[in-house]
C-alpha cells in the first residue's frame, strides 16, 4: 500500500481528484513542477506569497515571472499581464492568497489557449469554491496543506486527474523522502499540542515575546534573510531540494520526513474534523467582512459563491506594522505578511520583474491578515487599538454592492 494512501483517499472523496500524500504542501508543489516542467521554464506567479514558493520554484531550476496583482486580494491579475508575457511563459502557478480565489476560470483559459500547465496552490485554500467548484479543480494539478487548515502542522496533498499520474508521482515523491525520525514525529505531534494550550491558557504574549529575545524564531522580519550569494551558488545543482534546502525547509524542517502512523494518525483525526473547523472559519469571515478593514474583494466574492472559509481575513489598515506589534499585547500573533513584495525581496538576479509591482507593494503594505477563528478578538483588539481603513492612493475599482460597516473607523 503507497505511503500515506489511507489520508490520500480520504482526500480524494472530498476533492473528487485522484491525490498523492506528501509531508507538506512545499513537497506537493515541489512534485508538480518537476513533473511537468522543465528545468529553465518560466513559471507566471504572484509577488505576494510565502518566500518558501519561490525557493521551491529556483529548486525546480525554473524562472519566476511575477505578475501585476489586484490591489484588494493581492492575486495575480489576467488583464493586467502584457501579451508579450503570456507568449513566453511556460506555466502559471496560482496563490489563492489567504484563501481568496485567483481567476481560475480566465488563467486556465489562457493556459489551454497556450498549451502550458496550470498549477494551484491550494495551501490557503480548501474550502473554496469558484461558480460552485472547488479550488484545486481546475488546474493540471494542485497542492494542498493540513498545516493551514485543521493546525496538522504537517501533511499536504498533490491532486491530478487520474491514477496512472498519481502512480508515478507517489514513486518520484518516494525518491524524495528523508528517513522517518522518531523524535521528528514526536515534535511535529506536540506541535500542535503545545500551540493549542499556549492560546487555551492565553500564553501566547509570553510564549512569542520569549522565543523572539532567545533568537529562537527562523526570520526576524516577514522574510527570511535571501544569502544573495548563497543562493546565486545553488543555481547549477538545480533541480535540487538537498541545494536549496536552507532556504525551502525554514518553518517547517520536517517538510519531506517520511512521518510514521503517529502523526498520520493524528492528521488522520484532525481532517475528520475539517468540516467544523470550515463552519468556524465562515462565522469569523462573516463578522469580519461587516468591518470597515475587510477588502472589497471579499464582498464581491461573498456576493458570486457565497461567504468563503478562508484560511485567514484581508484587512486593509493604515500603520500596518505598528499593529502588528501593538496586537501582541492581546495575545494575536500576526503572520503571513508578505512583504515586500518577491520583487523587491529577490531582485532581477532570481526572478522577472513584474511590469507593474504599484499594487503588490501597496497590498503588501497595508494588509493584516487575521485569523478567523479569533474574529472577535481582533476585531476588538482593533477597535481599541483605533486602526484606521488603508485606501489606494489612486482609487481602484470597488464592487457596487458593499454592506455596511459595523466596526472600527
Amino acid at each position: 500500500m503507497p505511503y500515506g494512501s489511507r489520508l490520500a483517499a480520504t482526500m480524494t472523496r472530498r476533492l473528487g481528484r485522484e491525490c498523492v500524500y506528501t509531508p507538506s504542501a512545499r513537497l506537493a508543489l515541489y512534485l508538480a513542477l518537476r513533473r511537468w516542467c522543465r528545468p529553465g521554464a518560466r513559471v507566471l506567479m504572484s509577488p505576494l506569497n510565502d518566500d518558501v514558493i519561490l525557493f521551491v520554484v529556483l529548486a525546480a531550476a525554473l524562472r519566476p515571472v511575477l505578475a501585476p496583482v489586484s490591489v484588494w486580494d493581492g492575486n495575480i491579475d489576467p488583464a493586467a499581464v502584457p501579451e508579450s508575457t503570456w507568449r513566453n511563459v511556460d506555466a502559471v502557478l496560482t496563490t489563492n492568497l489567504y484563501g481568496m480565489p485567483d481567476h481560475v476560470v480566465e488563467l486556465r483559459r489562457h493556459c489551454e489557449a497556450l498549451g502550458i500547465p496550470l498549477f494551484e496552490d491550494a495551501a490557503h485554500a480548501i474550502g473554496t469554491h469558484v461558480d460552485g467548484q472547488p479550488i484545486g479543480t481546475f488546474g493540471k494539478a494542485a497542492a494542498f496543506s493540513l498545516s493551514k487548515h485543521v493546525a496538522g502542522m504537517a501533511g499536504g496533498f498533490l491532486a491530478v486527474d487520474d491514477a496512472r499520474t498519481r502512480r508515478e508521482l507517489e514513486l518520484l515523491r518516494d525518491d524524495l523522502l528523508t528517513p522517518r525520525s522518531l523524535a521528528t514525529d514526536l515534535a511535529t505531534t506536540l506541535r500542535p499540542l503545545a500551540r493549542s494550550a499556549a492560546h487555551t491558557l492565553h500564553l501566547v504574549r509570553p510564549v512569542w515575546r520569549t522565543l523572539q529575545r532567545l533568537g529562537l524564531l527562523e526570520r526576524d522580519g516577514f522574510r527570511m534573510d535571501l544569502h544573495a550569494p548563497l543562493l546565486a551558488a545553488c543555481a547549477g545543482r538545480a533541480p535540487s531540494l538537498t541545494a536549496y534546502e536552507p532556504w525551502v525547509r525554514v518553518d517547517l524542517h520536517g517538510y519531506r520526513s517520511r512521518h510514521g502512523s503517529l502523526v498520520r494518525g493524528q492528521l488522520a483525526l484532525r481532517m475528520a474534523g475539517l468540516d467544523r473547523d470550515l463552519t468556524r472559519r465562515r462565522a469569523g469571515v462573516s463578522l469580519l467582512s461587516g468591518t470597515t478593514w475587510a477588502s472589497p474583494a471579499l464582498h464581491e466574492r461573498a456576493e458570486h459563491d457565497g461567504l468563503p472559509a478562508l484560511f485567514r481575513v484581508p484587512l486593509l489598515v493604515d500603520d500596518r506594522d505598528a499593529l502588528v506589534e501593538r496586537l501582541v499585547r492581546h495575545s494575536v500573533v500576526s503572520g503571513y505578511v508578505y512583504d515586500p513584495p518577491l520583487d523587491d525581496y529577490a531582485g532581477a538576479e532570481f526572478v522577472e520583474l513584474s511590469p507593474d509591482p504599484s499594487a503588490a507593494r501597496w497590498f503588501a503594505a497595508h494588509v493584516l491578515p487575521a485569523d478567523p477563528l479569533l474574529a472577535h478578538r481582533i476585531a476588538g483588539a482593533l477597535t481599541r487599538e483605533r486602526a484606521t481603513t488603508a485606501h489606494p492612493s489612486v482609487p481602484a475599482p470597488v464592487p457596487e454592492a458593499t454592506p455596511p460597516a459595523i466596526l472600527g473607523h
